[in-house]
């Protein structure tokens, strides 16, 4: 498949060459760049031959390809976002004040007033807590009064299976949403995506809903777009599926004694809840927590300066829908507000500035100069540069919650720039 494509641009190229010089050795005036784009569509459209052969193996028919491509086009716009996504350093305050904010709250407690007939449907066939799936629903779609997405799908999957970083996860969504459009009779130009394949008042992605989605108002049919039934049945399918257990917590906001080992808060790090008591962890209030021998992990969102959180399995299955664990907690937060819990006690380092990309770089950079093994610097904090981080930290005395401020940055960078020159 991309043996073509490098082949129609080399034949492109030979073809701009040949063209430079008439037969008679005179230069020619160079072709306009809507040659470029001609041949860029050439290389599109041959990828889009190609990728109806493994379509068609799949069980797609020829009828289902040709009305899901037949108008569709590289779309620079996607084509652009895919390559050079902008960049928004969102403090975890501002994006959880955002997706916990009074009117979404307020709008929220509303709908399960007003749609509890759905969701008491909904929860009886998938016991999954009411609140955590209008959570959900609020945070992806406003609750269906937001975007859900205005590209063609399929114009949207075809951009980024074409080329570029995401190949490995449009091709097999791609795929999917041939198979989507095929097994619900939907209509091409009503399958509406966000520019990255995400859809509906849920936000499923092609896979998932092959996999998950289910029909929730008994009309025979699935319609994640238009159906808030359909949705969040959808979600509680998932949901239920990837282990929440009804009842139980999603987690609790904890105070961390004096001298607690930073270290240890980390998601991957699990504990009895009995253990992280006999550490000293007590509830936001002081008091004891409950000695329930519940696996649970410390989440610190901002670093050993903001709230801390003592998470449960439940938490863990909100990754599985989303991995990320700010999205998680605003989900879990604006639940509990929904059912009329307090909010967070802590607060917020809002002082603190997060660091950017090229700062990101600089501290991995930094951290590589002084010997840690982070692996690739992207720009990306992971789980290396954390630990990284962390490693520094404890090196020199410090809290080591591995997370990156301004302030640590600069030591950081101080210390590798002497490394570097001595």
């Amino acid at each position: 498949m991309r043996g073509i494509v490098l082949f129609l641009g080399w034949l492109f190229s030979l073809m701009l060459v040949a063209a430079a010089y008439g037969a008679d050795g005179v230069p020619v005036p160079t072709p306009s760049p809507l040659a470029a784009i001609e041949a860029e569509d050439a290389a599109f459209a041959a990828f889009l031959t190609d990728f109806r052969d493994q379509a068609l193996t799949a069980g797609i028919s020829p009828e289902t390809y040709a009305a899901a491509t037949g108008a569709i086009h590289r779309n620079q716009r996607i084509f652009d976002h895919n390559l050079n996504q902008p960049e928004f350093v969102t403090p975890i305050w501002q994006y959880i004040d955002n997706a916990v904010s009074a009117e979404r709250i307020t709008n929220g407690r509303a709908l399960m007033v007003g749609d509890a007939d759905i969701l008491t449907a909904v929860t009886n066939r998938f016991p999954v807590a009411p609140e955590i799936l209008v959570a959900i629903w609020g945070n992806e779609s406003d609750y269906g009064r937001g975007s859900m997405g205005r590209y063609n799908m399929f114009e949207a999957l075809a951009t980024l299976a074409y080329e570029g970083p995401r190949t490995d996860y449009a091709r097999p969504q791609f795929l999917a949403a041939l198979k989507m459009m095929q097994r619900e009779n939907y209509a091409s130009d009503r399958m509406t995506s966000s520019w990255a394949g995400a859809f509906g008042q849920t936000q499923f992605v092609p896979t998932t809903f092959l996999s998950g989605a289910v029909d929730g108002d008994g009309d025979g049919r699935i319609d994640l777009w238009t159906s808030p039934a359909d949705a969040l049945a959808s979600t509680a399918n998932i949901l239920h599926a990837a282990g929440w257990t009804n009842g139980k917590p999603w987690g609790t906001e904890v105070a961390l004694p004096a001298g607690f080992a930073y270290d240890t808060a980390d998601l991957d790090i699990v504990k009895p809840v009995a253990a992280w008591k006999k550490l000293g962890v007590k509830t936001i209030l002081g008091g004891e927590l409950d000695a329930a021998d519940q696996p649970a992990s410390i989440y610190l969102p901002a670093g050993a300066t903001g709230p801390a959180f003592l998470v449960f399995p439940n938490f863990k299955v909100i990754l599985k829908y989303n991995n990320a664990a700010s999205y998680a907690l605003a989900v879990c937060l604006l639940g509990d507000q929904l059912k009329g819990a307090p909010a967070i006690v802590a607060a917020w380092p809002r002082g603190l500035t997060p660091l950017n990309r090229d700062e990101r770089l600089t501290l991995q950079n930094s951290l590589i100069t002084l010997g840690f093994d982070i692996g690739k610097a992207d720009g990306m904090i992971g789980a290396k540069s954390r630990a990284a981080v962390r490693g520094w930290q404890k090196a020199h005395n410090l809290p080591a919650d591995g997370y990156p401020t301004q302030d640590l940055l600069t030591r950081i960078a101080s210390e590798a720039h002497q490394v570097a020159n001595r």
